[in-house]
């Protein structure tokens, strides 16, 4: 009966950590996830987010702005009249269908925006005509005016220059987010980081191809907002993995690996909350400048900072750090470490099944078999039988 309370020993430190429930371990970061070990399906799920994503670059293209392809842009004060019905007298009065026409803004401040191919002079001046004549939208007064019709010509040359700096912008951001994390950190974090930024680049790209949002200016300046919290974001987990990994190599008992999934779960929450605060005032920005104010721009950088940002905390905790175990298990000291540790355990398992316990409960048992044996007759209190004379009873 002994021994077999003594075996049971552990159960109440299991049953005490089964109290503990999925989310209280999530939050506080004690290993709920073993986002590590199952790299290969993370892999797999990025891999089909990439690939969905080229193909529809490839077969659907982008939606590109009349700051990149050139046009005619006409703006009216929306009052009573519909997209619809401003489409019909684009038609009428020019024969072809608009590129778009979206309404901006709501309440008083809400506005109609005509997007064409390049019109004529005398095509604008017919067009305001006719918006005039339908709708009588009001200047700033509230007076009816024509000239509260405004009209503008984009030259597709300027979307190009602005394209062009952002991705000279964009180079020299790569370069010296390199070279800050090879110094900070070391070589394969920073592959593992660039990596991670490829994939933000493609999959964000990839979604305004898929969704078919306009790709604008603004647009293309809102990638290295998002590219910065990329990066710090994987700075942050990065960080923790350098704490958890130090001195790893000089013990047996954890891998790289299994410590940098530490890192992970202990940085989760922090990437979670940080991804939610910054989305937050992106929404705002969206709700408040763009619905209420109508300011058509700001919409455009809004949506690819939510974007980004999603697609962002996806890459740092699912990618950036399977990856960087990946190579650091490919070759190298710690490569070597986690052969070695998974050996030790490897050896350990054998005996842990057929070790000191099995020995042991014969010693145990056999100690204790003379006692059972004298139970129903053993002698009166302070009598000290002989064991020749309890053995032959």
């Amino acid at each position: 009966m002994n021994s077999s309370v003594t075996m049971d020993k552990p159960e109440p430190a299991r049953s005490n950590g089964a109290r503990h429930s999925w989310m209280n371990r999530l939050y506080t970061g004690t290993g709920v996830l073993d986002v590590v070990g199952n790299r290969r399906r993370w892999y797999i799920i990025t891999a089909v987010i990439v690939l969905i994503c080229l193909l529809s670059m490839a077969v659907r293209g982008f939606t590109f702005g009349i700051d990149f392809v050139g046009g005619s842009r006409i703006q009216l004060p929306a009052g009573d009249a519909t997209t619809e019905q401003v489409e019909t007298v684009y038609s009428d009065v020019l024969g072809s269908e608009p590129e778009s026409v979206q309404t901006v803004g709501t309440g008083d401040t809400a506005t109609i925006l005509i997007r064409s191919e390049t019109l004529s002079a005398d095509e604008v001046a017919a067009l305001q005509t006719a918006l005039f004549d339908e709708f009588q939208p009001t200047d700033d007064s509230g007076n009816p005016s024509r000239n509260a019709i405004s009209a503008s010509d984009v030259s597709e040359t300027w979307g190009g220059q602005i394209t062009r700096q952002a991705l000279i912008a964009l180079v020299v951001f790569l370069v010296i987010v390199s070279v800050y994390i090879g110094v900070r950190y070391e070589r394969d974090m920073a592959i593992a980081a660039l990596a991670a930024l490829v994939f933000d680049l493609l999959v964000t790209t990839g979604i305004y191809s898929l969704v078919g949002f306009e790709v604008t200016p603004a647009m293309v300046i809102g990638m290295l907002t998002i590219l910065g919290f990329s990066i710090y974001d994987s700075v942050i987990v990065f960080d923790k993995v350098e704490e958890n990994t130090r001195g790893v190599l000089h013990t047996n008992r954890r891998t790289y690996g299994e410590q940098a999934n530490l890192a992970v779960n202990q940085t989760l929450m922090r990437s979670i909350n940080t991804t939610l605060i910054g989305a937050l005032p992106i929404i705002g920005l969206m709700v408040i400048a763009v619905w209420m104010l109508g300011v058509g721009t700001l919409q455009d950088l809004a949506l690819v900072q939510l974007v980004g940002t999603v697609v962002g905390a996806y890459s740092s905790i699912f990618f950036a750090t399977p990856l960087l175990v990946s190579i650091k298990e490919r070759w190298g000291p710690v490569a070597a470490h986690t052969k070695k540790v998974q050996a030790r355990r490897a050896d350990r398992s054998p005996q842990q099944g057929a070790g000191p316990v099995p020995r042991t409960r014969p010693t145990e048992a056999s100690s204790r078999e003379p006692r059972v044996a004298r139970g129903t007759a053993g002698p009166a209190p302070g009598v000290r039988p002989t064991g020749k004379r309890q053995r032959r009873h």
